[in-house]
C-alpha cells in the first residue's frame, strides 16, 4: 500500500517527529491534568477554605488573558529551543513547591501556578507554530485531533492518578510528578528534526507587534466567523458547566454523578479527536465547525430533561461536538497565517476562544440562582444553534480556499 492511500491517522502516527509530538502532550498533559486536581486539594488541606482552593485554577487560567503578549515571544526565537527552555523552567519551578507544608506557604503555590500558566500561553503558541512547519498541511487536522484525544484521555486517567499520589506521599509528590513530566518532554522536543531559520529582527513598537495577531484574525474571512463562533460556544459552555449540579440535583443523585457526566463527556471528546481529521476533509472547514456546534446545541438544550439516559447521551453528545470547533479554528489558524506571525495569532485566538470559557462558569454561576438551569439551557440550545446557522453562510469563495489548503497548501 502506498504512502498516499494509508489512512492518515495512521500517516500521521508513522511520522517522526508527529509521533515526539504527541509522546509530549501524553506525558506534559499527565503531570498538568494531575496538578490541576491537586492543587485545589493542596489548599483545601492546609487552609479548610473553599474559596482559596478555587483560586487555583483562576491563577493558571488568568495568564490567557494575556495571551496577544505572550504570543509575541513565541515568535521572536526559534521554537525548538523554546520549547525545551519553557518545559526546563517548568520542572526546575515545580521542585520548589516541595517546600509548601503550611497554610503560611500557599503564597507560593499561587505564585508558581500564575507561571506556570504564563508559561503554557507561550508553549502552546510555539507548539502551534512549530506543527504547522513540521506536519504536512493536509495532515493537521488528524494531527490535532489526535492531540485532542491525547489530552482528553490525560484527563480523565490523570486526575485520579493524582489524587492517589496525593493521599500517598502529599503535594509535594505530585509537584515531583509533573516536574519529572516536563524533563521528560523536554528530551522529547530536543529529539526532534526540524529546521528553523532565526527569526527576522522585529520593527515597529511592541504594543503595534502584538496587535498584529489580534489584526491578522479580524482582517481574515475565514478565520474571524470561526474564532468568534469557537468564542461563543465555549461561553456556552462555561455557562452549560455552571448547571452541571442543578442538572444532577433534577436527576435525584449526588454531587458525586458529575463525575459520570464527566467522564462520558471526556469519552466523548477522546472519540472525537479520532475523527476530526476524516471529517474535516469531508464536510469543509465551516461545515464542520457548524456540524460540531450543532451537537452541543441540541444536547444542551435535552439537559433539560429529567432523564438519566438522556443526561448520559447528551454529556457524550456535547464531549464530541465540543472538539470540532476548537480544532477547525486552530486548524485554520495554522494554515491561513504566515509563520513570523503565528506565535501571536495561535495566543491570540486561544485567549479569544478560552477565555469566555470562564465568563461564562462566573456568569452561569448567578444564573442558576436566579432563573433556574432548565431555562438557561433551553436558552443556550437557541444560541448555539444560532451560531451554527451563521457558520454554514459561508461565502463560495472560502470553501474552495478551505478545499484547497487541505491538501495543496504549503507550510506557513
Amino acid at each position: 500500500m502506498t504512502t498516499k492511500t494509508t489512512w492518515p491517522l495512521v500517516r500521521v502516527l508513522r511520522d517522526r517527529d508527529a509521533g515526539l509530538y504527541l509522546s509530549g502532550v501524553v506525558v506534559s498533559g499527565f503531570g498538568t491534568s494531575a496538578l490541576w486536581l491537586v492543587s485545589g486539594v493542596w489548599v483545601k488541606d492546609l487552609t479548610g477554605s473553599d474559596g482559596l482552593a478555587a483560586l487555583c485554577m483562576l491563577a493558571m487560567w488568568l495568564p490567557a488573558l494575556a495571551g496577544p503578549l505572550l504570543g509575541t515571544l513565541a515568535d521572536r526565537a526559534r521554537r525548538k529551543p523554546l520549547l525545551i527552555g519553557v518545559n526546563l523552567l517548568l520542572g526546575a519551578l515545580l521542585l520548589t513547591l516541595v517546600r509548601v507544608d503550611a497554610p503560611s506557604d500557599v503564597w507560593l503555590l499561587y505564585a508558581v501556578l500564575l507561571v506556570y500558566g504564563a508559561a503554557g500561553v507561550v508553549h502552546d503558541a510555539a507548539e502551534s507554530a512549530l506543527v504547522a512547519r513540521a506536519v504536512e498541511p493536509s495532515l493537521l487536522g488528524d494531527f490535532n485531533g489526535l492531540r485532542m484525544t491525547a489530552t482528553e484521555g490525560m484527563k480523565v486517567v490523570a486526575p485520579p492518578a493524582g489524587a492517589g499520589l496525593f493521599a500517598a506521599y502529599g503535594g509535594a509528590g505530585v509537584a515531583l510528578l509533573d516536574a519529572a513530566t516536563f524533563v521528560l518532554a523536554a528530551g522529547l522536543y530536543a529529539m526532534l528534526r526540524v529546521r528553523e531559520e532565526r527569526p527576522a529582527p522585529p520593527t515597529g513598537s511592541g504594543r503595534q507587534r502584538t496587535a498584529e495577531g489580534a489584526r491578522h484574525l479580524w482582517a481574515h474571512p475565514l478565520l474571524r466567523p470561526l474564532v468568534l463562533a469557537a468564542g461563543v460556544t465555549m461561553l456556552c459552555a462555561g455557562l452549560n458547566g455552571a448547571m452541571v449540579y442543578a442538572v444532577v440535583d433534577d436527576l435525584g443523585h449526588s454531587p458525586g454523578y458529575t463525575g459520570v457526566l464527566y467522564a462520558v463527556q471526556g469519552a466523548g471528546s477522546v472519540a472525537a479527536g479520532l475523527l476530526c481529521g476524516p471529517a474535516l476533509r469531508r464536510l469543509g472547514t465551516r461545515r464542520f465547525a457548524a456540524s460540531g456546534v450543532a451537537l452541543p446545541a441540541i444536547a444542551v438544550a435535552l439537559r433539560a430533561v429529567p432523564s438519566d439516559p438522556v443526561a448520559l447521551v447528551c454529556s457524550a453528545a456535547i464531549g464530541m461536538g465540543l472538539p470540532a470547533v476548537l480544532i477547525a479554528a486552530l486548524t485554520s489558524v495554522q494554515r491561513e497565517t504566515p509563520g513570523a506571525l503565528l506565535g501571536r495569532v495561535t495566543a491570540t485566538a486561544h485567549t479569544a476562544v478560552y477565555a469566555p470559557n470562564v465568563v461564562g462558569l462566573a456568569a452561569g454561576a448567578a444564573l442558576v440562582e436566579l432563573v433556574g438551569h432548565r431555562l438557561v439551557l433551553v436558552a443556550l440550545g437557541v444560541v448555539l444553534l444560532v451560531t451554527a446557522a451563521a457558520l454554514c453562510q459561508a461565502p463560495a469563495r472560502d470553501e474552495r480556499t478551505v478545499s484547497r489548503s487541505s491538501s495543496d497548501a504549503g507550510p506557513a
